[in-house]
């Protein structure tokens, strides 16, 4: 984090949620180790781009409820190339990942940033858009999986999952497939949900995430998420490459 100046102060300055100084006054060494090691190193590995790290981020902070540092990753996420558009399907598709709440607590800060930069409805998604298309196919198998094993125990809950997520949420035009993929595993990973981690790498992978960009979410949410529960993840993303190696 750096330093703000009144002649040099950015957007991005003013939504930090603590200074450089504060941080020195409290624990300079993490001071040191985010401007060495956060800043330095982690967001320039050249595994996963800048964009996708600002989205990876922001789908942990929501996913935790840590909102104090939203504005800080928003501003950053604009400047890097995420669309308004597409920070707000973020929010709405973590609504149904990390629940409404949670979701509910990002608006504050984001709705601070949007209105900073002029951000109007115009640029936000449409509440009914023509959805994406489906894989009738892919999507028969899944409903049939799920409702074999569930629909007796809790049939609304099958039905919202067809119904709210797969038939709409999955084919909103404002976030690519790839994109809701990468929050989506980001946000399982940072609440330590592993035993979802399978089918939604998978389905990242064949939505287009490379094994090497999966490697890297793991290991950038190891400083956003916390050591456990990267590593946590990283026994369930092995087998998944390893049966896809296999296939």
């Amino acid at each position: 984090m750096t330093t703000v100046h009144a002649q040099s102060a950015s957007p991005l300055d003013a939504s930090r949620p603590v200074t450089a100084e504060q941080i020195r006054s409290v624990a300079p060494t993490l001071e040191h180790y985010t401007q060495d090691r956060l800043e330095g190193a982690v967001w320039k590995r050249p595994g996963l781009s800048t964009r996708d790290r600002c989205l990876v981020t922001l789908a942990a902070l929501i996913a935790r409820g840590q909102t104090s540092a939203l504005g800080h990753y928003t501003e950053k996420a604009l400047e890097n190339g995420v669309k308004p558009a597409e920070i707000s399907e973020t929010i709405t598709h973590l609504a149904y990942y990390v629940g409404w709440p949670n979701a509910m607590a990002a608006i504050p800060s984001v709705s601070d940033v949007f209105a900073r930069h002029h951000i109007k409805a115009d640029q936000l998604p449409a509440i009914n858009p023509q959805l994406l298309p489906i894989d009738e196919k892919a999507e028969a198998a899944r409903a049939k999986l799920v409702g074999d094993n569930f629909a007796a125990t809790a049939p609304g809950l099958v039905d919202y999952t067809t119904d709210y997520l797969f038939k709409d949420l999955w084919l909103r035009p404002d976030l690519a497939p790839r994109d809701r993929s990468l929050i989506t595993m980001a946000a399982l990973i940072a609440a330590g949900q592993t035993a979802q981690i399978p089918y939604h790498l998978n389905r990242a992978m064949d939505n287009g995430l490379t094994e090497t960009q999966a490697a890297e979410v793991i290991t950038h949410l190891a400083f956003y998420a916390g050591w456990p529960n990267a590593m946590s993840a990283l026994p369930v993303a092995k087998d998944v490459f390893a049966k896809r190696h296999a296939q």
